[in-house]
């Protein structure tokens, strides 16, 4: 039985020695195949002694399963090692910093809109809300707005086709005509969103933004007015000696009306090319609430008085960034907005 375990070592050499699946298969049937030298002494048995071919017979066997359980081993070490080999090949560098999702941000406008608000809310004015798609009445009608104003025109008012009487609302003014409807004085809101108008160039846009504020009361002045919007813009800018002044204008639903101008905040009143040399910028359009409109409503124009100014946000992001043209704002280009992240 020398042979026999000179024939187990002699195999498990050799199958240690292959690395490739297919040239293990065939060293195995050199050993365990039709006429594989371990077969070759099983046909032996036959011409051996009964007591021989017994203890034979059972070393063969013995020798059998030692040389398959090396095979079984080689078989399973050469799987192991091309799956090492291919993960290797196909393995991430996880070292590397991952490249991510660029992080987003509030638009510029926004921005404004949300810094508006706060600094109202600060002194005691709620934000209200209503329909972008209006009617007539609170729209012109409702706002002391004759039929034959140009506000109406088709030239500056996008009306709904096949839906008489509906428009995209030119301003937030219906706002305060729907919340003046639905709350009885003292009423202090102020009323931001979208408006549409037929326009579009460098300074305006088919669609923009609008805020207009709104002071019901008993006992309010014109005094009230500058003294609340002159704070606010002095606050939004960030400049305690920014000057204000109002001209004489007309609105058809306030009485009396003025255009407010501050100091430029470029140069600080003192003449630049931003404020065409006048040290002055436009900035809102105010007035008294006109008695016709509190009448549309149901208000008591003989006991309550108030006050409304209109600006408009997208000019003040302008103006706080320094941006020249309001299409930008619009364009969604991402190089424009990321700088306001």
């Amino acid at each position: 039985m020398t042979n026999v375990d000179q024939l187990v070592s002699q195999a498990t050499a050799e199958f240690a020695a292959i690395a490739d699946a297919a040239a293990l298969e065939q060293a195995k049937a050199r050993y365990l195949g039709k006429s594989g030298s371990l077969t070759e002494l099983l046909k032996g048995l036959g011409k051996l002694a009964p007591e021989e071919r017994k203890q034979a017979g059972a070393a063969i066997n013995g020798a059998k399963e030692r040389i398959e359980a090396a095979l079984g081993a080689r078989r399973e070490a050469i799987r192991r090692g091309a799956l090492e080999a291919q993960l290797k090949a196909e393995a991430l560098d996880i070292t590397l910093p991952g490249r991510g999702l660029p992080t987003g941000g509030l638009h510029p406008v926004t921005r404004t809109l949300e810094r508006i608000e706060a600094l109202f809310r600060s002194i005691g004015f709620d934000v209200a809300d209503g329909p972008e798609i209006e009617d007539d009445f609170h729209n012109f009608t409702a706002l002391n707005t004759p039929e034959n104003h140009p506000a109406r025109s088709m030239h500056d008012t996008f009306y709904l086709e096949n839906a008489p009487g509906l428009l995209l609302r030119t301003h937030t003014s219906p706002i305060q005509v729907r919340y003046m409807e639905t709350h009885k004085p003292p009423i202090r809101i102020i009323a931001p969103g979208r408006v549409y108008r037929v326009d579009s160039d460098a300074t305006h846009s088919p669609m923009f933004h609008q805020v207009e504020g709104l002071w019901i009361d008993e006992n309010v002045s014109f005094a009230d007015l500058k003294g609340v919007f002159t704070d606010f813009l002095r606050n939004f800018f960030e400049k305690p000696d920014l000057r204000t002044r109002f001209r004489p204008s007309f609105f058809p639903f306030t009485e009396p009306s003025a255009e407010i101008d501050m100091s430029c905040v470029f140069c600080d009143g003192n003449g630049c090319r931003v404020c065409s040399h006048t040290g002055w910028l436009e900035i809102a359009g105010s007035g008294m609430v006109h008695p016709n409109v509190l009448k549309a409503v149901g208000i008591d124009s003989e006991k309550y008085i108030g006050f409304a100014f209109g600006m408009g946000p997208d000019r003040l992001t302008m103006l706080r960034y320094g941006v020249n043209d309001l299409r930008l704002f619009f364009d969604g280009d991402l190089r424009f907005l990321a700088q306001f992240k």
